[in-house]
């Protein structure tokens, strides 16, 4: 089945119908530009309803985009207050859904509808010719058929959610890993639901971040009531403290407190540290998990485990974008440009630079990847990024090329700013402890990538 638009009236498709996404049909509407949404879920919002249960570290003020304000607010819609903290779930119902039931809004949203691939009319990836001119085309299957639809731009915001690194340490996935599926959860279960599965047993958390952090304190609060339930922490850092953070430095306090209460877990000896932990692999025992990787180097078995958590980070799906000609960094999977902003392997700091359009512009002309896939690999996104992201590449679509470069990004300091190159003039106890002052952030390694001081902070 073909659907085909006339070409003065193509819409900008969006794919992913998550927060980015409906900042993306906010700011077209404002525009007075046609848009559709493509979400594969059956509600907006679908894949953050997955980790419902955890409340967020940034309040609503950093987590509702301002052109989607604006027309909620006209709506008579109240806005929560702005100092709350909101879980995923209450986000999508108290903000995304709302927002997507606008009738302006809900006639250009398509659930269900998953898109898997995306190319230019009568061009492969390898056709030049007259590509920049004509229409791309989605293919998208809503109810089992596969439909395609023409646009004139592409947006994909379609997240990094439905898409986990696996467990081991050099990211690839094995059959063995995929047979014990049914005990291993990937990102935040919700212990208070699962609590069945998780009492009086023994769990594994493999991860460094947030997300690792929430299912250990989630855990740990289980294991008050059920004694038996034992706890290990799987992580690659070379020490535990460097999962700490900025804590009372941080500029959003929730996130600090997690710093802090993650630190007061392990010090209380209520979990076992495995660090720095390289897992090799993992096979099914009898029922169980076996463990098998270095620890400090050395050779490593952890038998008897009953269940996995993997907060090991996402990694982009592009495979539906092959025949679209993008410019992927090799390492972050970012676009190029934004990529030494992000890459761990340079510094850890949560907040990156202002950037827009120009960052995240392709070789394919009006095709965009915005949100938490525009960070490839790299973790510390927040939603305002993704909404200056969108407010900038909608500016340059509809010919606000000025806006589109006045690139305004406000983000809370994150505490703490280390930077991980062996070529810096900083030794390691300095890495860890730099300030958004201190001479780290300025290193000629850095400056080589063109990150200017204090960017990385």
């Amino acid at each position: 089945m073909m659907v085909q638009f006339d070409n003065s009236t193509l819409p900008v498709a969006i794919i992913g119908g998550g927060p980015v996404g409906l900042a993306a049909a906010a700011h077209l509407l404002k525009k007075g530009e046609k848009f559709i949404v493509f979400e594969a879920g059956d509600s907006v919002g679908s894949s953050m309803l997955e980790w419902g249960h955890v409340r967020m570290f940034s309040p609503w003020q950093y987590n509702i985009d301002k052109a989607a304000k604006e027309l909620l607010e006209n709506a008579g819609w109240a806005s929560p207050d702005e100092e709350a903290l909101p879980t995923g779930r209450e986000l999508v119902e108290e903000y995304l859904l709302p927002l997507s039931n606008l009738p302006e809004m809900k006639e250009n949203i398509m659930l269900q509808a998953k898109v898997v691939g995306v190319a230019k009319r009568a061009h492969d990836k390898l056709k030049t010719g007259q590509r920049d001119t004509v229409p791309f085309q989605l293919y998208v299957e809503v109810n089992g058929d596969t439909t395609v639809i023409e646009a004139k731009a592409v947006i994909d915001s379609s997240g990094t959610w439905t898409n986990p690194n696996p467990i081991l340490s050099n990211g690839i996935w094995t059959n063995a890993e995929r047979q014990l599926h049914k005990q291993i959860h990937y990102g935040i279960p919700n212990v208070v639901q699962l609590e069945n599965r998780y009492q009086n047993k023994t769990t594994v958390v493999i991860g460094s971040g947030h997300s690792a952090i929430n299912a250990l304190l989630d855990l740990a609060t289980l294991q008050q009531q059920y004694t038996d339930t034992k706890i290990y922490w799987g992580l690659r850092k070379k020490q535990i403290h460097e999962v700490y953070g900025g804590q009372e430095n941080d500029g959003l306090a929730a996130r600090g407190e997690l710093g802090i209460r993650i630190q007061q877990l392990v010090e209380s000896g209520r979990i076992h540290i495995l660090t720095p932990f390289h897992i090799n692999g993992v096979y099914p025992t009898n029922g169980q998990i076996t463990v098998v990787g270095e620890l400090n180097g050395e050779v490593f078995t952890l038998g008897e485990i009953d269940e996995i958590v993997v907060s090991t980070g996402f990694r982009p799906d592009i495979s539906f974008l092959n025949e679209i000609r993008i410019n992927l960094d090799s390492a972050v999977e970012s676009i190029e440009a934004l990529a030494p902003l992000i890459d761990p392997n340079i510094h850890s700091c949560g907040t990156v630079r202002p950037h827009g359009e120009q960052e995240l512009r392709h070789p394919e002309k009006n095709f965009y990847i915005v949100g938490m896939k525009s960070y490839g690999r790299a973790p510390t996104f927040l939603l305002a990024t993704g909404y200056e992201q969108i407010r900038s590449v909608v500016a340059y679509l509809t010919g606000d090329i000025e806006g589109a470069k006045e690139v305004h990004l406000e983000l809370p300091e994150t505490g703490v700013c280390s930077v991980n190159l062996t070529t810096s003039s900083c030794d390691s106890d300095t890495l860890a402890s730099e300030t958004k002052d201190g001479s780290c952030c300025g290193s000629p390694v850095l400056e080589r990538l063109e990150i200017k001081k204090n960017s990385c902070c």
